[in-house]
């Protein structure tokens, strides 16, 4: 039974999660200038240098993913806003770059210290644009990278550009799904009336044929016992 259910919560986690990006990494270009900058913080003959940067890197790009998504209100923002975010950590990165190397363990630090700050900016910035009524420019929806025009943002919407549009996609969600549930469930009725039915027969054939044995036997005993009597007649 549990994986039934597994199989009907697939569907729907997949469509919930595919796409899902996150606000500063919606700037195509922003993944890889992350790479290329904290690349030349650390010198080519560091030992596991590989490993130092890889690790640095992952928690430098999903804190933005951790953060703007602790929340559905926390999905939108002003594009203006997600573009001064990345110029700022670019800087920051910038200026890490043109320090005297100092060692990795020191390294490590200023950079938790960078992704702290990014941190704090980013939950600032979010909680402040989510509570905005009104607002101009472009809204950035974190999920789909999508731009928002201002005309159509309604805050709880975040990202939909129709009421409408969002209430047919939730309702087909839940129509898709209902399907999927009567599908299986009819599937797996099915199998088990099969079974079932499966089951009796094999238990019907098997009474059968012992009474076939046994009414054999009886005949047999039978002709046997009309022998015998009639060689004592004669």
């Amino acid at each position: 039974m549990g994986d039934l259910w597994l199989l009907l919560l697939l569907p729907l986690s997949l469509a919930a999660f595919h796409g899902v990006k996150a606000c500063l990494e919606c700037d195509p270009k922003f993944n890889e200038d992350i790479r290329s900058l904290i690349a030349k913080l650390v010198p080519s003959e560091v030992p596991g240098r590989t490993h130092l940067l890889e690790r640095q890197i992952k928690e430098m790009i999903h804190l933005s993913f951790k953060v703007s998504h602790g929340d559905k209100m926390l999905r939108v923002l002003a594009v203006h806003k997600a573009v001064k975010l990345r110029i700022w950590l670019k800087n920051e990165l910038y200026k890490l770059g043109n320090e005297t190397w100092k060692g990795a363990f020191i390294l490590q630090g200023k950079l938790l210290d960078v992704r702290q700050n990014l941190e704090l900016k980013l939950k600032e910035i979010l909680k402040n644009f989510s509570e905005v009524v009104v607002t101009e420019g472009p809204i950035l929806d974190c999920w789909t990278c999508l731009r928002i025009t201002t005309q159509c943002f309604r805050g709880e919407y975040c990202g939909e550009e129709d009421s409408r549009m969002a209430e047919n996609r939730e309702i087909g969600l839940f129509l898709i799904l209902l399907t999927e549930v009567v599908i299986l469930g009819s599937a797996w009725l099915l199998f088990h009336i099969c079974v079932s039915h499966w089951r009796k027969m094999k238990a019907i054939r098997r009474s059968l044929k012992k009474y076939l044995e046994k009414k054999l036997e009886e005949l047999i005993g039978m002709t046997d016992k009309e022998k015998d009597d009639s060689g004592i007649r004669k």
